[in-house]
């Protein structure tokens, strides 16, 4: 009996060895070398110089620095909030009037559109936003000039550039959070909804009452994902502003790639990476124990 029960257990530690040592080599391993180099005074050439905490004091009174965590806040407003809220709603109108009002296939079509960005070249798609935005013949100003508004210089101006980037960074992502959620209401019982119509709720009532509740794992997991996503996010900063105009839209990953390519800051850019990854690694933690927490609470 006992053999039975451990001999297959013995065979696991091979299929896990593999994935364990890519985790290692590829994961672990670099970002011990980049904790180690953020103690460091190094320009990426010459012998790095151990300075201790230097660089980490240096950002703590480093404006830039700052600069760029306030900008992932709008980054992370664009990236989590706005596009789960309206990500669910949208899911649920296509799931409950699109699909059976008009057609599974129609339901379809729309949710592959918008996933659409998701899936773009982020270099093409920055490119194509710029000349809409171009502010002396972009297709955005255009329109305004169209019904007589003045153009504006929608990622040159430091006033307006943060904005601008916001609304181009919900286009990009709303199509993730939809596509979760549309596979999540597939999964809610139609019996819970019947029930409540008979005991007279309405459509709102049951959205937030029932569908809400039913997938919120799901939600946890989007939320949580978009978040680390928006804490690194660099291609499309990269692409459309370089940080600019100054700093009105410079994050901390790009932050970290002008010291470690622009500025030979290697040490000091190693440790705003440092620094992001153990936020990272924080709200991962903190997330994960409060869906645990919940699913414990409810039962699952």
């Amino acid at each position: 009996m006992n053999i039975t029960r451990t001999a297959p257990n013995r065979g696991y530690w091979a299929f896990l060895l593999p994935g364990a040592i890519a985790l290692f080599l590829i994961i672990v391993l670099p970002f011990l070398v980049n904790v180690g180099v953020s103690f460091t005074n190094w320009n990426g050439v010459s012998s790095p110089v151990w300075i201790g905490l230097g660089n980490y004091e240096k950002a703590l009174n480093d404006a830039t620095f700052w600069a760029s965590f306030k900008n992932n806040l709008y980054i992370i407003v664009a990236m989590v909030i706005i596009p789960t809220i309206v990500g669910l709603l949208l899911a649920a109108f296509l799931y409950d009037y699109v699909s059976s009002k008009l057609g599974k296939g129609l339901a379809s079509f729309f949710r592959a559109g918008y996933y659409l960005p998701q899936i773009l070249p982020v270099a093409i798609a920055g490119v194509v936003w710029r000349w809409i935005m171009q502010p002396n013949w972009g297709v955005l100003n255009w329109m305004l000039n169209a019904v007589g508004l003045e153009s504006q210089n929608w990622l040159g101006d430091a006033d307006l550039a943060i904005y601008s980037v916001m609304a181009i960074m919900v286009w990009f992502q709303i199509g993730y959070p939809l596509v979760i959620f549309m596979a999540a209401l597939q999964r809610v019982d139609p019996d819970l909804y019947e029930a409540a119509s008979v005991d007279g709720a309405t459509w709102f009532d049951k959205f937030f009452y029932i569908t809400i509740h039913q997938i919120r794992p799901e939600i946890f997991v989007v939320v949580l994902t978009t978040l680390i996503h928006s804490l690194k996010v660099f291609a499309q900063i990269f692409v459309l502003t370089r940080g600019g105009p100054g700093r009105a839209t410079i994050v901390p990953s790009y932050f970290a790639y002008q010291n470690f390519f622009e500025k030979s800051s290697v040490g000091y850019g190693a440790t705003i990476a440092t620094i992001m990854t153990a936020i990272i690694i924080i709200l991962t933690v903190i997330f994960i124990n409060v869906q645990s927490g919940q699913e414990l609470k409810e039962g699952y």
